[in-house]
């Protein structure tokens, strides 16, 4: 990320915790969210990257809850989907797409009206969020300074874009599964008592890596890649193709079966018959 800087986000990690990152990211374009800086908090698992961070927001937007883990697909709450070759930049470009998505009362997430997410963006640029030890808000002062020097203007009038109805994250089936202990209680000392844990990039993510975790975290491929790829039928509908052609293919067989045992029977009679001097009977018959 040093080598290759994002207008559209930025991260740190702890000088003394490199498993913690602070961030900012500005909010997606033609979004309620638009102009909007936005802090957070990324907490990496002792075995990342074959492990999924958790993510917590400081910053309030009306989309996520403030200092709660929040539930993504590319969270510690999904961690099927999680994939060892995505990066904390791959995280952070997944959670910019995020915002202007449905929340679908999943854990951590929030329904604000746009009006509302509009003033909670303007407000986000004032100052930065307060969190933690002094240390942490060195770091988040420093971010916030970068942010606000390239952030765009906040536009005077919502976008008139309503957002995409997604399939919400079964997040309450994950949540007992998730650890709230480990390095987040370690990392945590010092900070006050209370704390638990885009467009822009999405439209030209940078490698292969990062448009797969934008479409994870949309639950959906995107429109170019459904109209050129081969549509697929759903394994629902073709287990229940499997079971209708199934009793068809075992009647053809019993009935080939049949037949033939029958035309076995057939031959062993006439041959009985044959032996015991009714083969002219048998003749006339068959």
């Amino acid at each position: 990320m040093q080598s290759n800087p994002s207008p559209d986000f930025m991260s740190l990690p702890l000088e003394e915790d490199i498993f913690e990152w602070q961030f900012a990211i500005l909010g997606p374009r033609d979004s309620e969210f638009e102009g909007g800086i936005y802090h957070g908090r990324i907490q990496l698992p002792s075995d990342y990257p074959f492990k999924p961070p958790s993510f917590m927001l400081l910053t309030p937007s009306g989309r996520f809850e403030i200092q709660k883990k929040i539930c993504l697909s590319i969270s510690n709450y999904h961690p099927e989907h999680w994939q060892p070759s995505w990066s904390v930049r791959t995280a952070l470009v997944a959670l910019i797409a995020f915002m202007p998505t449905n929340p679908g009362g999943a854990l951590g997430s929030l329904d604000y009206k746009p009006e509302d997410r509009r003033a909670l963006a303007i407000k986000s640029r004032e100052v930065p969020p307060k969190f933690g030890s002094p240390q942490r808000q060195k770091l988040i002062d420093e971010i916030h300074e970068q942010m606000l020097s390239k952030a765009p203007p906040i536009p005077q009038t919502l976008p008139n874009v309503p957002n995409e109805e997604l399939a919400p994250d079964s997040c309450d089936e994950h949540a007992d599964k998730v650890d709230e202990g480990g390095n987040t209680s370690k990392s945590m000392s010092g900070s006050s008592s209370g704390h638990p844990v885009p467009e822009a990039e999405s439209l030209a993510a940078e490698n292969t890596g990062e448009a797969s975790a934008v479409e994870v975290a949309n639950h959906q491929v995107p429109e170019a890649s459904r109209r050129e790829s081969i549509p697929r039928v759903p394994s629902s509908l073709q287990n229940a193709a499997i079971a209708t052609q199934k009793p068809k293919h075992d009647r053809l067989l019993t009935l080939a079966a049949l037949g033939l045992t029958l035309a076995i029977m057939a031959l062993v009679i006439k041959k009985f018959l044959k032996i015991n001097g009714l083969g002219g009977f048998i003749e006339g018959k068959f």
